[in-house]
């Protein structure tokens, strides 16, 4: 069907552009991804760090580490990068005006095409930055945004990504209109002359995300439907989690060989990937992968992949993978269980495994078992440890020794004791179906009326 566009804009000087037709329909047209694939020269970032006075040194340069691997992770060229110390917040770009001016100088004096914050910075700061600089100017949560698009392959991840852009993108549409008193639509005798182009275009946005909210929700329902389905099935599930490119797929590869994606780059996993494993004792378990955690996730993503992120806190058990040769580890496994707490899952039985060690000596991988007691040390590329590993996540999930005893007739209570436990013996009688098993505590809560001596 024919759509008559009523405009195109920018939402900044990065390459976005969006598209409004008159059905309501808008349309993501370019990205910055986009530019940076098609150009054969890639864009020359200068990157920003700002330390202010609550962060600390190492912090700061843990921060300005991770903001390089955003950028490389979006094929982008680091032309500088420079950590300002901030004692004074300044309102109108976050530090002081002269500090401000000498960045742009040097920014121009490199030849950057954009200069990347390692913050969120506000609208009218980004508006002021690029006045000032007269390059593209963008902040961490854009950056992030950007990545994820990048990464989007289903639908359910487009519409996602999607939502949180539009979010991210309406409090920015004012500062690009020139002239907010053109008008059009109004009618004689109504109050004013009709709604400006500022305010029909957000009101077409806001539209657009009622949409994709309205379609999120019928993923999220899809989503609780498959989890009854399993529940029925009687399958446990363990979620892989950790902080991003920490090799969760790289594991349930290994588990598995469920050829997902395994990159060594920022976000490669977007969609949770579920594939069935039969532990050593025979007990079946469904490991799903899931979106890697970071600091500071933008609130916009956030909740657009809250759906996917919640795989996490409808699972029976969690192993948080931890790539034990990075030298933050430390702040990332505080990352990962913050993350959780969100997701209301810090309560779900949780396996550390530290990954990578092929990586380590083994007196560094000692340390970190003196670190994190409980944890099993795995490698993903060289197979070491997940012998190890399965045989903890069968511990965790077969739980303590049960006694049931089950009508005759209820030879399908027994089945599902087979499915998702671990039978120790069973004995079928004319009165009775006799079983000991490990089973895990949803399992056992289901048959707890059939169980014998509590």
């Amino acid at each position: 069907m024919y759509r008559q566009k009523i405009t195109e804009y920018k939402i900044n000087s990065t390459g976005s552009i969006y598209t409004i037709y008159q059905n309501g329909l808008l349309c993501y047209k370019e990205t910055m991804k986009d530019l940076v694939e098609t150009e054969e020269k890639a864009r020359r970032a200068f990157l920003v760090t700002v330390r202010d006075e609550k962060m600390s040194k190492g912090e700061a340069d843990s921060l300005a580490k991770e903001l390089a691997g955003l950028v490389t992770t979006l094929a982008l060229e680091i032309a500088a990068q420079e950590t300002v110390h901030v004692r004074e917040y300044n309102a109108r770009y976050v530090m002081g005006t002269g500090k401000a001016e000498e960045l742009a100088e040097k920014a121009a004096s490199i030849k950057a095409d954009c200069i990347i914050f390692g913050r969120d910075i506000s609208p009218s700061q980004q508006r002021n930055w690029e006045e000032l600089s007269d390059i593209s100017v963008i902040d961490r949560q854009e950056l992030i945004i950007q990545i994820f698009a990048s990464r989007a392959r289903t639908r359910e991840a487009e519409l996602q990504v999607t939502l949180a852009e539009l979010n991210y993108a309406l409090p920015r549409l004012q500062h690009k209109y020139i002239d907010l008193s053109r008008q059009r639509g109004g009618h004689y005798g109504t109050r004013g002359s009709g709604e400006s182009r500022l305010e029909t275009d957000r009101r077409l946005v806001e539209q657009r995300i009622q949409r994709l909210e309205t379609e999120l929700e019928e993923v999220k329902r899809q989503r609780q439907v498959q989890r009854r389905q399993r529940e029925r099935q009687g399958v446990p599930v363990c979620a892989l989690v950790g902080y991003t490119n920490a090799g969760k797929s790289s594991i349930l590869n290994a588990l598995t060989g469920a050829g997902v994606l395994a990159e060594d780059k920022l976000f490669a996993t977007l969609d949770p990937t579920s594939r069935r494993l039969e532990l050593p004792l025979g007990l079946q378990v469904l490991m799903v992968d899931t979106v890697g955690f970071i600091r500071r996730l933008p609130h916009n993503l956030i909740n657009a992949f809250r759906s996917t992120l919640e795989e996490a806190s409808h699972a029976d058990m969690i192993v948080n993978i931890l790539d034990a040769s990075d030298g933050e580890s430390a702040e990332q496994y505080k990352t990962t269980l913050a993350v959780l707490g969100e997701l209301d899952a810090a309560h779900i039985p949780m396996i550390t495994a530290l990954n990578k060690i092929d990586r380590l000596d083994d007196s560094t991988v000692q340390a970190l078992l003196k670190l994190y007691p409980e944890s099993v040390p795995v490698s993903a590329t060289e197979g070491k440890g997940l012998g190890e590993l399965c045989a903890r996540i069968e511990q965790t999930l077969s739980g303590g020794r049960r006694h049931f005893r089950f009508p005759p007739e209820r030879a399908d209570l027994a089945a599902l004791v087979h499915r998702s436990g671990q039978v120790i013996s069973e004995k079928y009688g004319e009165q009775f179906i006799e079983m000991e098993a490990r089973v895990d505590e949803r399992t056992a809560g289901r048959l707890k009326e059939y169980q014998v001596n509590g």
